[in-house]
């Protein structure tokens, strides 16, 4: 079955960095577009950042010159870089998978921007 597993979520200080993960089983990693989405308390679901299997990104402009989404195809891993992060960032952020037509998520991981 497919398994999507985020990790790197955490309480950071305004202004700090934050590296998420996603590991990825069950689909061929290296074709299926992924993305990161985040969703904040009464607020709907939102796309932070997406990477096609050839690589082409595309970013929120909310996130734009601060997050980079990046993929290990080789270890079947995505990642998102956050930098200067901001009090709104504070989300639950979801990791997706969309292969084969069906798209598939993962359980999320909190992050918490606040001094």
């Amino acid at each position: 079955q497919v398994q999507l597993v985020e990790s790197g979520g955490g309480l950071v200080q305004p202004g700090g960095s934050l590296r998420l993960s996603c590991a990825a089983s069950g689909i061929i990693f290296s074709i299926s577009t992924m993305g990161w989405y985040r969703q904040a308390p009464g607020k709907e679901r939102e796309l932070v950042a997406g990477i096609a299997g050839g690589g082409t990104t595309n970013y929120a402009d909310s996130v734009k010159g601060r997050f980079t989404i990046s993929r290990d195809n080789a270890k079947n891993t995505l990642y998102l870089q956050m930098n200067s992060l901001k009090p709104e960032d504070t989300a639950v952020y979801y990791c997706n998978a969309m292969f084969r037509f069906r798209s598939y998520w993962g359980q999320g991981t909190q992050v918490t921007v606040s001094s």
